[in-house]
């Protein structure tokens, strides 16, 4: 009797690191989902393919046009909307299913991920591997994936009346609100592995999400840019328009609109946040180095930094190539990468969550 008692606490261990092997490889899986849905939603918005689908049927829109009919049928609804009678005017039905097809692309991976996410939690939480406090964050993640999709059509209704595209505004709140679930999902992983270090000085942990945070607002500033094809224009670098500090940046009245609708003065902004987020990631390098020596906390610190600079890199060579669209879908996949470490990474300065069986003998 003894020797099973003393033999518990070690099986409750073994118990709990195995279902949160199960959870954190579900949330994996998400992951990639996620990855794959904004790498997408990347490829729409670069092929003006958002606005092919008119209508917004979450159960029905599920089954694409089957037959000449149906084809019909759509490209009629999308006839009826500015971007065809001002931009595509003419345009066959061949080149229509092409657009399509990325938009429709786009929604069903929206959907999948839904199920990928609630399903797998359904069973989980009926299973009780889901641990206690780790139920709010996951629903909370599932109620933003929700609000993700009404943002979605939000942003698409912007495009379908008096614009030929969708709001900037709109577009930019649409990718950070992916941006956010994808970093939510990764702390959640995150803190369910097993961490070889002990957590990381305070300064350290708030530096790594700093990191986080203006990881997110650069993502953000990207939605600008790509909702006005910022891009497409001051095609140089450093100089921008043959000047360090560009002229003209505050023209709009008031002067607040300028950096959320004139083309230069955003495109400006999202330099200087890539500026800023690599002296920020190349000191919290050096502070973590410097601090924590041969720690993994300072090798994460390490890898972050050359993740940023490489991102750095991509961003200059999409400039530079007048933004294709390979380079355009790599420097926007590779921003998910960059703030997917990072959120790892402040996780991992933090620790793991606690195991329940380590909570329940605390209680």
């Amino acid at each position: 009797m003894a020797a099973i008692t003393d033999a518990a606490p070690f099986m409750a261990r073994d118990r709990d690191l195995h279902n949160r092997a199960l959870v954190r490889g579900w949330l994996y899986v998400v992951l990639l989902v996620l990855f794959a849905l904004v790498l997408v939603g990347g490829a729409t918005r670069l092929t003006d393919s958002g606005l092919s689908i008119t209508q917004w049927k979450p159960i029905h829109g599920v089954i694409p046009p089957l037959n000449d009919a149906e084809w019909q049928e759509e490209f009629q609804l999308y006839q009826q909307i500015p971007q065809y009678a001002e931009l595509n005017k003419g345009m066959s039905i061949e080149a229509f299913k092409s657009i399509f097809w990325w938009e429709w692309a786009h929604r069903i991976l929206a959907r999948s991920v839904g199920l990928v996410f609630a399903l797998p939690l359904l069973f989980f939480w009926a299973t009780r591997r889901v641990e206690r406090g780790l139920g709010p964050k996951l629903v909370g993640i599932l109620l933003l994936g929700g609000l993700q999709g009404a943002i979605g059509w939000w942003m698409v209704a912007s495009g379908l009346v008096d614009r030929v595209s969708v709001s900037q505004y709109r577009l930019a709140t649409h990718l950070t609100l992916a941006a956010l679930i994808f970093t939510a999902t990764m702390v959640v992983a995150r803190g369910l592995a097993p961490h070889s270090e002990p957590a990381a000085d305070r300064s350290t942990q708030r530096l790594a999400g700093v990191i986080v945070l203006l990881a997110l607002i650069q993502i953000y500033l990207g939605g600008l840019v790509a909702g006005l094809d910022a891009g497409l224009s001051y095609n140089t670098w450093p100089l921008m328009d043959g000047k360090v500090i560009p002229s003209d940046l505050l023209i709009l009245e008031p002067a607040w609109r300028n950096f959320f609708e004139s083309p230069k003065t955003v495109q400006f902004v999202h330099r200087l946040g890539a500026y800023t987020v690599f002296v920020v990631a190349l000191w919290h390098m050096i502070a973590t180095r410097r601090r924590q020596p041969g720690t993994t906390h300072a090798r994460r610190a390490t890898v972050l930094f050359l993740l940023v600079l490489v991102q750095a890199s991509i961003g200059i060579g999409t400039l530079l190539m007048h933004v294709p669209l390979h380079m355009a879908l790599t420097h926007q996949g590779f921003a998910l990468v960059v703030l997917g470490f990072a959120a790892a990474h402040w996780r991992g300065t933090k620790g793991a969550y606690p195991l329940p069986h380590e909570i329940a003998l605390r209680t």
